[in-house]
Order: structure tokens, then sequence, then C-alpha cells
């Protein structure tokens, strides 16, 4: 894009076309219950093709119900450059979560008709299905079947808490599409998201660069103790796997803080056996979530946790087992395309910062195929996953105007 030019998108705009797609699928605190393959999902679909195609776009559907919404380029035989995130939620989901990066993307469309602007490159808005993972894990399910993570046949098969199957619950909300996956090409792809996290409001920057993805291992771990009488068996006697627990606990977050910084590591998933109030656990099973965006950190924090975790337990008369049970690398975004977020941002005065993304997203799978990066705003509080989760105009207006230079420059403007 040519130097000095100042375009900017419509923020009411925007704001609008977020607060009438938060009307779908109301939540009962403020937010949206849209999770992915419901009957809340398809209207979401349905409403965000109906604006695509009033803004002159044409919808592609693959076989994963994947929404691909394309403005034509001049050049028929140049790639198209990307956007997109998600509209589905989390049960107790937020407005903005997913469908910022969406609705943005439409919003660039509807700036760039408003300018009559073209573009070598055509530019597509998708719509990824299942992001969240809520109902169907895993998180990021059609995505990672685009990028050949996942097969297609093996995610048609994950059930939900009530036994349903994604492939017959894509099928009965009518939202099958009939392109294979993963066959389209991409010349770049553009993700816009909030942070989920505190840091960039605390810094007071409008916009983050997102240069990674961390990476994650989730260790499913096994603490084996003696099931005893609280109030009989001496403290001395004792093989109480909850102490172990505690341990393991202990050198969960010390590992982490020793990697800092971009390094967490925590325990989510606790069950305790037999789960009696006047009976010494005899069993934990729990799972130890690390990330970090660097593989030789990661791959060293989960070494030392590996070779210390069953010292500490046989210390205190108790049994440890492990083994990973879900895991991907940390993905380092493309060089161009962080360059053209971070040149956006700076041509346009928005204070900006590079920055990691702590949580997993469709562009970390995408970035496998095709040459991607993220831009993220901020978010009040770092809340996300919850009702109650906020942004201001003014950071939905931040981000998708960088959005916009971003994938102008990409797309090359003609004339």
């Amino acid at each position: 894009m040519d130097g000095g030019q100042n375009f900017r998108i419509d923020p009411d705009r925007l704001w609008d076309s977020l607060m009438d797609m938060a009307k779908i699928g109301p939540g009962i605190a403020g937010g949206n219950n849209r999770q992915t393959l419901t009957d809340e999902d398809a209207e979401g679909r349905a409403i965000f093709q109906t604006w695509c195609e009033a803004a002159g776009m044409t919808m592609g559907l693959d076989t994963m119900g994947n929404m691909f919404a394309t403005r034509e380029g001049t050049d028929p035989d140049a790639l198209p450059v990307y956007m997109g995130s998600h509209l589905d939620t989390q049960p107790t989901g937020g407005k903005y979560d997913g469908v910022l990066g969406v609705l943005g993307g439409l919003e660039v469309i509807r700036t760039l008709n408003d300018l009559d602007i073209k573009t070598k490159h055509p530019i597509v808005i998708a719509n990824w299905t299942n992001e969240e993972g809520t109902r169907f894990a895993p998180a990021m399910l059609s995505s990672g079947v685009f990028a050949g993570k996942h097969t297609e046949d093996w995610a048609y098969d994950r059930v939900d808490a009530e036994g349903k199957k994604f492939g017959d619950e894509l099928r009965r909300i009518g939202w099958v599409g009939d392109e294979e996956v993963g066959a389209r090409k991409m010349h770049a792809m553009f993700e816009l998201h909030i942070e989920q996290g505190p840091i960039l409001e605390a810094e007071g920057k409008d916009v983050g660069v997102v240069t990674h993805g961390q990476g994650l291992r989730w260790i499913e771990c096994t603490v084996t103790g003696k099931e005893s009488h609280t109030g009989s068996t001496p403290m001395a006697m004792r093989k109480n796997a909850g102490r172990g627990l505690a341990l393991v606990t202990e050198l969960v977050h010390e590992i982490a803080m020793k990697n800092q910084p971009n390094a967490v590591g925590a325990i989510g998933h606790i069950d305790v056996y037999p789960n009696s109030r006047n009976i010494i656990p005899g069993k934990v099973v729990f799972t130890v979530d690390m990330r970090t965006h660097l593989l030789d950190k990661l791959n060293g924090m989960v070494d030392e946790f590996m070779a210390k975790a069953p010292k500490l337990c046989e210390e205190i008369g108790v049994e440890f087992d492990c083994h990973i049970v879900g895991q991907f690398d940390p993905p380092a975004f493309d060089e161009a395309c962080v360059k053209a977020v971070r040149d956006a941002a700076v041509e346009l005065g928005y204070t900006h910062m590079d920055i990691v993304s702590g949580a997993g997203h469709d562009a970390c799978w995408i970035n496998d195929v095709a040459p991607t990066a993220m831009i993220m705003c901020p978010c009040v509080d770092g809340l996300s996953h919850n009702e109650a989760e906020e942004i201001s105009k003014e950071w939905a207006q931040a981000g998708t105007d960088v959005l916009l230079h971003a994938v102008l420059n990409t797309a090359e403007i003609v004339g």
C-alpha cells in the first residue's frame, strides 16, 4: 500500500455487527452460549452468510463446515489472502472471543467496498468450525483437519457429553459443504483476536503484534498411596496421595517461574479417590498443563518435571506415574506477515508491542500450511471464556484498522 494512506474502518458499523451477532445464542449473564453445531450456531452462520453476500462476496463451504466468503481480486491466478477466526462460543462465553476476528474481517471488506478499492489477490473471510472444542474435543478441530493434523473421519466421530457425533450434528444443522477440506491454497492468513490476557491493557497498548503461539504439553499423572482412616492412622505411617499432589503442584509452579518470561504451568483437572472426608486419599489423578513459546524451553520444562516428580513422591512413600495426553509444538508466525502487522500499527500511529499468544487459535494450525500472523486487541482485566468478557469500541477499531492495512499490504492494491 502506498505510504501515507490513512484508511480506517467504520467503528460504529463494526460494533453494531458485534452486538447483532450477540443477540444470537444469548447467555444468562450478558454473554453468549452459541456452542458449535447447535441451532444457535446455525443461526449465527446464516446471518453471517447474509451479511457477506450483501457485501458482494460468494460463500464456499467445505465438508467440515468451514465457511469461506470470497471477495474477488483482479488476478484470477493470485492466491487469496485470508482473514478470520470463529463464531462458536463457550457455554458461558463472551461476545468477542473469535467473533471479533470474523466480523472484523467483514468490516474490512465493507470498508474496501466503501472506498472502491480493488486488490490483486482475492480476500477471503474464514469462519472455522469448532474452534472452542467445548462441545467436541479437541479445540481447533476443523482448522486441524484443514492443516492435516486430524483426519476427517476421526473428527466426524468426536462425541459430545450426550454421545452425539460431530458429523451427525453438522449434517443435522445443514452446514456440510462439498469442498474437500484443505484443498484451498492461501497466499497468507491474518487472524484478529482479543488477547484473552491482561498484558496489553496493563501496558497501555492498543495492539498486540503476535510473534509466536505457545506450545503445550498436557501430562496426565497418577499418584498412588494407600487409603486409610484420617483419624486413626498415625502421621508417620500414612501413604497420602493427596500430599503427593501438593508437592507436585509446587514443583509445577517452581518450574514455570524459573523459566520466565512467557512460560506457564498449572494443574487443572483433579480426581481424588475415594474422595471421602474421613479417608486419606489412596489415589489422585490430575493433569499438568505446561506452555511456552520456545520448543527447547518447553521440552526442558517437561524433562525437569519428569525427573523430579517421581523422586518427590518416593520420598513420602507414594508412587508416581505419568504420560503425555496432549501436545503441540509452539508456532513461530511468518516473519513477513508479522512485519505487515507491525508496519500497519506504526503507519496508523497505534501503540503496540510484540506478544506471545497464551491460548491456542486456528492460526496456530494454519501457520503450518500458509504464511500466517495474528493481531490482538486488549480485553478488560484479561477476562475471557466468561460472559463478563469486555472490550472497548476503540480497541476493536484499532485491531481492525491494523487488520485492514496488513491485508491490503499483502493483497496489493490495484490502481
